[in-house]
């Protein structure tokens, strides 16, 4: 009989993290600088543990590789997909992403990374960067070298609610006063562009990537177009924000109950609001905000009850099961 995976998040300190985890989450941080929340993460940088039931205590590496059934033996040789929650309380670095050719090559067979945001809360000014106004790689040089970052750069005005789809080669930085929730693909590899010469904790300029940069952006920048959907009934709604080659990701708002059949073969969960209770094979699971838990393969029907908000990711349909192979 399977059962709903809860998992124990890690939590990383930045250079421009904060306390909003604690102060949001009640997370047991012990950083005033602690920027990250790896919540549902099979990377070795970072992963999160089994909280509770008969596989508790593993990492869910271990659990990838050792109980593949419960992911409907899905054919990636690790975990696909990484969520986090972020709080950016001063600006992050102007960084971009390589794509899976690129990583693979020179970052000794790392994913690549496409990621997107959800933006959970941030100041009433707050803004984001996405993308850049150059339209050759000519221009985008010359703009870096003269310091040229408020004509390069493109800024968007954000707010609660607000949805960003980042593929890979797109110029991008989280700005202060931001907390959001991050699903990616499974990576850590990150190119800085640009980092507002600020200094780590021994007084050293932190690493510039400029040349791999170069290498992997997109000039001129694309737009990322994508066309939300939404379900809905009297007591939720599910909006999906994205059907990529890498995840789908919704929201789902429930305010009363939510009835539905796990047919992926298997669904990563995040409660970003509220609180409720996770009914399944007779059993019943308190939620509370904060919490992330995944479904298996197979879980069969499952009912949400509460006042209660989700941002939900799987991975994208297509990659062979392993028994396939």
């Amino acid at each position: 009989m399977k059962e709903p995976i809860f998992l124990t998040p890690i939590f990383q300190e930045r250079i421009w993290g904060g306390s909003r985890l604690k102060e949001t989450y009640d997370y047991p941080i012990k950083s005033p600088l602690t920027g990250e929340c790896w919540a549902i993460s099979a990377h070795p940088h970072g992963e999160s543990s089994v909280r509770c039931g008969e596989h508790k205590g593993l990492t869910l590496s271990e659990l990838w590789n050792n109980h593949r059934h419960l992911f409907g033996n899905h054919g990636s040789e690790k975990f696909p997909l990484l969520t986090k929650i972020l709080d950016a309380n001063e600006d992050l670095s102007v960084q971009v992403h390589p794509d899976d050719d690129y990583a693979k090559e020179h970052e000794n067979g790392e994913s690549g990374k496409t990621e997107c945001w959800y933006v959970i809360d941030c100041a009433e000014d707050a803004d984001i960067i996405i993308g850049h106004h150059a339209q050759t790689k000519k221009e985008f040089i010359n703009k870096i070298k003269n310091g040229c970052w408020d004509q390069l750069l493109q800024r968007i005005k954000i707010k609660p609610g607000d949805f960003f789809y980042i593929p890979s080669g797109t110029l991008h930085a989280i700005c202060k006063g931001t907390l959001l929730l991050e699903t990616q693909q499974n990576s850590d590899t990150t190119y800085r562009v640009y980092d507002y010469d600020r200094r780590d904790k021994n007084g050293n300029l932190r690493e510039l990537h400029l040349q791999k940069s170069l290498d992997v952006i997109t000039i001129p920048h694309k737009e990322s177009k994508f066309t939300p959907e939404s379900f809905q009934t009297k007591e939720a709604t599910i909006i999906t924000f994205i059907k990529s080659d890498y995840f789908t990701v919704s929201k789902w708002i429930i305010k009363d109950q939510l009835s539905m059949k796990q047919n992926q073969l298997f669904m990563l969960f995040s409660v970003i609001e509220g609180k409720g209770f996770l009914e399944t094979n007779k059993e019943k699971y308190a939620l509370c905000k904060g919490d992330h838990f995944i479904l298996p393969y197979e879980l069969g029907n499952f009912n949400i009850k509460g006042n209660i908000q989700f941002i939900v990711s799987y991975p994208s349909s297509g990659i062979e099961r392993q028994e396939d192979k």
